[in-house]
């Protein structure tokens, strides 16, 4: 009761546009009618931050349970200190990436237990309004990561099978829970794939376009 804020999630696999530039667009929102927290994960608070250094540093190599609850350990933090008490005073939380991340990443692609996962979501104690999941093909995805020219990560040294499961893995959280996941198709322009997520944001809360 009294929460009058939403929280809305980006999900991405490798090679879609980066959600945190589609989230500076997003954030046209609170300009115009909400208070808007654009944040991350693994991260968005301060011991949060820290065990995202240490999920994907790239150290260690973890067990897929272990990697699991890394990153709800650093989700529990993130509620606890940032996306909870802004939900609490009204405003619009746009997370890049939240627990369909962790089951599209460590139970689809890692082969994680899917009833451990369950329990922990279930402890999270909020769950997003909107999900946007934004597909990318995976010829698009590699033209992308081979022009993006980074340092690769843990992640991206686990080869293209592990991103194909990841991506189908998206896919199928999206088909499961319609009313709350929308997918995007993220192979098009950066402007383009925003202008339609403001669009869906809009039309889902009647907001002016």
């Amino acid at each position: 009761g009294g929460v009058t804020g939403r929280l809305i999630t980006f999900e991405v696999g490798e090679g879609a546009v980066k959600s945190t530039q589609l989230l500076r667009r997003a954030d046209a929102l609170g300009a115009r009618w909400v208070a808007v927290v654009s944040t991350r994960e693994p991260g968005g608070a301060p011991g949060a931050e820290f065990l995202r250094g240490v999920i994907l540093g790239g150290e260690h190599g973890f067990a897929p349970l272990t990697e699991m609850l890394l990153h709800f350990a650093a989700r529990a933090e993130h509620v606890e200190r940032t996306i909870g008490p802004a939900l609490r005073a009204g405003s619009w939380v746009l997370c890049d990436r939240f627990y369909d991340s962790t089951e599209a990443y460590q139970v689809h692609g890692q082969g994680a237990d899917a009833a451990a996962f369950s329990v922990l979501k279930g402890l999270v104690g909020v769950r997003p309004d909107l999900t946007l999941v934004l597909d990318v093909s995976e010829r698009v995805a590699a033209a992308r990561e081979k022009a993006r020219g980074r340092a690769p990560d843990r992640y991206d040294r686990l080869g293209l099978g592990f991103h194909a499961r990841v991506a189908e893995g998206f896919r199928r959280i999206a088909a499961s829970e319609p009313a709350r996941c929308v997918l995007v198709d993220a192979d098009r322009d950066e402007v383009v794939v925003a202008s339609e997520i403001l669009q869906i944001v809009c039309e889902r809360y009647d907001l002016p376009v």
